[in-house]
């Protein structure tokens, strides 16, 4: 039987936008109360904490800020992240540092503080790689770099909490949302480009913090039908 998410706090980091709103979304419809971490207020009536990922330490605080004014928490999904693409010679280093700091060590970071919140509830952590995490491709060295880890990550994890807490590797492929908005013409995807829905994605998501305690669903690949980022 499937794990009733009615009443439930899930924490979803990067839920203003893109596939974090469509988790927002998501879980609000399945009754549950979704908090967010990001930089950006999320939809109206949404509780949040402004936190900048980026930095590991106030991740960790701003995440137990969460759990404490949720009362707890059954559910976290790693959903933030971003890129600039470009050559290795060309991206400067701090931008390069700053998509490796986001989307690697931020997701540890959440994941590290809202343990013990989860081991209570033998809850779920959800964490979003990329297509671009299990296929590398040039001009992506830091972003490839960083959902290579969170593959990495996740799996690791997954056998540290087994009979603990739930873990899911989820590999969304590109989806329509503002991700690619502020890169160059180039880097954008073409008229012509076959895209998911990120609901349909969040819908994934969903999927998995409703297994009932015990059972996994340990890796979710999710794209287009005819999208060429996987494998």
């Amino acid at each position: 039987m499937s794990r009733d998410l009615n009443g439930s706090a899930v924490l979803v980091t990067g839920g203003s936008s893109g596939l974090g709103a469509a988790v927002v979304t998501a879980v609000t419809k399945a009754g549950g109360r979704p908090y967010v971490l990001d930089r950006q207020p999320p939809a109206d009536g949404v509780p949040w904490v402004e936190c900048d990922l980026a930095d590991s330490r106030a991740a960790e605080a701003a995440t137990r800020r969460v759990v404490e004014q949720a009362g707890g928490l059954t559910g976290l999904v790693t959903a933030a992240g971003m890129d600039v693409p470009g050559r290795l010679a060309d991206v400067p280093g701090e931008t390069w540092d700053r998509i490796v700091a986001i989307n690697l060590l931020g997701t540890a970071a959440v994941v590290r503080a809202a343990l013990p919140a989860l081991e209570a509830t033998h809850g779920t952590v959800v964490t979003v790689a990329s297509t671009l995490g299990v296929k590398a491709v040039g001009d992506a060295t830091a972003y490839c770099a960083a959902k290579f880890g969170v593959v990495g990550f996740t799996r690791a994890l997954a056998a540290e909490l087994a009979g603990t807490v739930g873990v899911t590797l989820l590999i969304p492929g590109g989806m329509r949302t503002a991700f690619f908005d502020d890169r160059d013409a180039k880097y954008k995807p073409g008229p012509d480009a076959i895209l998911n829905d990120p609901a349909d994605t969040a819908a994934a998501v969903l999927f998995a913090l409703s297994q009932p305690a015990g059972c996994a669903v340990r890796e979710i690949v999710v794209c287009a039908e005819q999208e060429s980022s996987y494998p």
